[in-house]
């Protein structure tokens, strides 16, 4: 809680020690109102960000020009940010330039009236201004003055009311909901990292489900995935699916999630992304091959959001294989064994679960992998064995390298997971009979 933190009480005791104001100030504040940790807690002042660093002997200029500075104490870091009051915004993020002023003129330029509220620690008091604490009360998202304008400073702020209100399970005021609607489609505005990170939040955090019908419904969804709109109405076979199409399926795994990576929450919510372009109605309705057009689209998602190669590649491989528990219980011990040590397995099969109790409830092939991974686990030697043999083998024994050399080194690796083979004599001599013998 905030009295608990001694590096930003000491910042606070040191600047008004100086003979400045110094306040905590946002998130932090709105957590402790309503009983949650806070990872960061932010201090506002009326110190200038040259005294702010002549007070502290290490600080990081991050946005002196907004009035901003990191101070560092210990191995944390705390934003000192001067009171100010902003000019006009020309780019949807920045102001053209600010001007210092007082704690209220500094509020009231901020997004949220919940994230307007300032905390005096030497007093143990909430400063104010904007209703902030009604609003807490009343599980209430609302910007702060008028919505339209709070918007078209920063386009961000759009997602960021959706994002507080599934975070907190509150309901948006209608004015602001109002504006958000109408302005969905600027959000274009803003960089495809600062709408990545946005929809993280949202995916990860509380309330995922209710997270991805606010986007729908104030459109933003449109705008920003319109891949995931396209699930709306597209219909399944009710008796795989009795939940119904594959937005609800999607929006029902969501709400199960618990503490997601953001990988897994992505993969959820792009699983199912192909269905759309390959439903086809034969005997009943199918999705053949949804998988691998779905890693195809997700792909084209995850480039656009600026996710890095090594989100993308665990993303689609979930995405891409989530279709193989279906035949868990039939495949060869080597290729279950491949399967299961997979990186990342088990948001492999977290996926898996939460697609069975969003849909038809089953989850004996669930259980099965469950039991199967313990049990294999246990033999780590026959789960992930030494290779018997090497290329150098190979070589020695009068193969020239080429694309031969994967194929038996997988057939042998094969043998060893099937426990058919378990000596390095046993696996040249099957080199022998199967790839020399007609030499």
């Amino acid at each position: 809680m905030l009295q608990d933190d001694t590096g930003a009480l000491q910042i606070a005791h040191t600047i008004k020690k100086r003979g400045y104001k110094a306040y905590f100030v946002g998130g932090c504040v709105r957590d402790f109102l309503l009983g949650i940790d806070s990872k960061d807690i932010d201090i506002a002042t009326d110190a200038h960000p040259d005294e702010v660093q002549r007070i502290f002997p290490f600080t990081i200029s991050v946005g002196k020009q907004f009035g901003v500075i990191i101070v560092i104490k210990g191995k944390r870091h705390y934003e000192v940010a001067t009171f100010r009051k902003d000019d006009t915004y020309i780019d949807g993020r920045h102001p053209s330039g600010v001007h210092f002023s007082t704690e209220e003129e500094d509020v009231l330029r901020r997004d949220f009236t919940i994230n307007g509220l300032l905390y005096d620690p030497f007093q143990d008091r909430i400063i104010d201004y904007v209703g902030g604490q009604d609003d807490l009360k009343n599980g209430i998202i609302r910007t702060i003055g008028e919505a339209v304008k709070r918007f078209d400073e920063d386009k961000l702020r759009l997602l960021r009311g959706v994002r507080f209100a599934a975070r907190l399970g509150f309901a948006i005021e209608d004015k602001t909901y109002s504006a958000m609607k109408s302005m969905a489609h600027c959000i274009g505005e803003c960089s495809a990292e600062r709408i990545r990170d946005e929809l993280i939040y949202i995916l990860t955090g509380n309330n995922p489900a209710q997270g991805l019908d606010l986007l729908e419904k104030t459109t933003l969804l449109h705008y920003v995935l319109p891949e995931v709109e396209s699930l709306k109405n597209v219909e399944q076979p009710p008796a795989f699916h009795p939940e119904g199409d594959v937005f609800t399926h999607t929006s029902l795994m969501l709400a199960n999630m618990k503490n997601p990576s953001k990988e897994l929450a992505f993969a959820v919510l792009l699983h199912d992304i192909g269905k759309p372009l390959t439903f086809k109605i034969e005997d009943r309705i199918r999705f053949n091959g949804h998988e691998k057009t779905g890693v195809e689209i997700a792909e084209t998602i995850l480039t656009r959001l600026k996710f890095s190669n090594e989100e993308k590649e665990r993303i689609l491989d979930i995405v891409g294989n989530h279709m193989k528990f279906m035949y868990v219980k039939k495949m060869r011990i080597s290729r279950l064994k491949r399967f299961l040590r997979k990186p990342f397995f088990h948001e492999h099969l977290e996926l898996h679960r939460l697609d069975c109790i969003a849909s038809h409830g089953g989850l004996d092939n669930y259980d099965f992998c469950k039991q199967k991974y313990t049990e294999f686990s246990q033999e780590e030697t026959q789960f992930r064995p030494e290779p018997l043999v090497t290329g150098n083998t190979l070589i020695s024994m009068g193969l020239t390298p080429g694309p031969v050399f994967k194929k038996i080194l997988t057939a042998l690796e094969d043998l060893q997971l099937e426990g058919k083979i378990t000596s390095k004599e046993q696996a040249i001599h099957y080199v022998r009979e199967n790839f020399l013998k007609n030499d």
